[in-house]
């Protein structure tokens, strides 16, 4: 018996009866052998963790745009802490951990520079809804790898695709992982901004905090027991009534005074303008785009698409430096 399959066989002894176990899988879409050391889903992680577009997320804007201070949260540092959140959550649950941590360092792969103010800039350019979840996966099943994609599993696929609040994913370690992110990003939102002095701990709305707490580590306690204890010996990953409906107000106050804040998001501005150029600059002539982009264009895809997917795919430092060498002069030298 191999390694992975003597990991298949505890899977089935540990693991929650409704958890997806790693021999039950839907599969990918071309087969491969089996490894003998890893499951399907470890290897699916693996193979996020090691791909371009993962290494890109630590130069990506969460919140603050190009933030001066090391100590900002980054897309990348977002992923990370979304992944040990629905990790603590899958664990006690007796949940697939190796599945809820591939969807969790998956389901940003497809963020702009700029962050959503980048994913507005490019829907508008395109005239069609760009939407980081559908690029997430675009990335991993066509644009990584030369075009190959990562050949996941179609569990990782549908978790990376419905982390979004409107969508619902299929497995419950993609549920923990959907409400994972939000107790992540509403929880250090909060944490930069009071970083950034745009909100004081006394500015949160008192009828939230008495429910969540009064700092964020308090918070984080009090969301991740709460799904923990309202999940446990159900089909569902959920947050109990009383908790969401705080977390959901705490969201609202969070878009009202620092997701539209004007000293938070004061560059935006310029990045959308920015990927606007840089839109017209490619769509006039698609030879100035890398050699896959241009052959995916000879092999029929949209145009479109296709610069949207390279300018998705830079970072802000790269969106940057692309704007500067195209329309900023150089000193002359001799």
């Amino acid at each position: 018996m191999t390694i992975r399959e003597q990991l298949e066989e505890l899977e089935h002894k540990t693991l929650y009866q409704y958890a997806s176990f790693s021999d039950q899988s839907a599969g990918r879409d071309v087969e491969e052998p089996q490894c003998d050391i890893r499951t399907v889903y470890q290897r699916d992680r693996d193979r996020i963790l090691h791909c371009k577009s993962f290494r890109r997320l630590k130069h990506k804007t969460q919140v603050f745009l190009s933030p001066g201070d090391d100590h900002y949260r980054t897309r990348l540092t977002h992923t990370l802490e979304v992944s040990q959140i629905a990790r603590t959550i899958a664990k006690s649950l007796r949940l697939n951990e190796d599945l809820t941590e591939a969807i969790a360092l998956g389901h940003d792969l497809g963020h702009t520079p700029f962050g959503h103010a980048g994913e507005r800039s490019l829907s508008a350019c395109a005239n069609k809804p760009f939407r980081h979840n559908e690029q997430s996966v675009r990335i991993v099943e066509k644009l990584e790898n030369k075009g190959a994609g990562l050949n996941l599993t179609k569990e990782v696929r549908d978790g990376i695709l419905n982390h979004k609040s409107i969508c619902m994913p299929y497995t419950l370690e993609g549920q923990a992982v959907r409400l994972s992110d939000k107790i992540a990003y509403v929880n250090h939102d909060i944490d930069d901004a009071i970083r950034g002095n745009i909100l004081k701990e006394d500015d949160l709305p008192a009828n939230v905090t008495a429910v969540l707490g009064h700092n964020t580590r308090e918070r984080l306690n009090t969301l991740i027991h709460d799904v923990i204890s309202a999940s446990a010996g159900k089909k569902q990953v959920l947050m109990s009534d009383e908790i969401a409906d705080a977390l959901g107000k705490l969201r609202t106050y969070m878009f009202q005074y620092l997701y539209t804040n004007p000293i938070a998001k004061s560059e935006e501005e310029k990045a959308d303008k920015m990927i606007g150029r840089l839109f017209e600059y490619f769509m006039e002539d698609v030879s100035r785009l890398t050699n896959e982009c241009i052959e995916m264009i000879y092999m029929g895809e949209d145009k479109e698409t296709v610069v949207c997917d390279y300018i998705a795919g830079m970072t802000d430092n790269y969106a940057i430096e692309t704007f500067k060498n195209i329309y900023i002069p150089k000193s002359w030298k001799v």
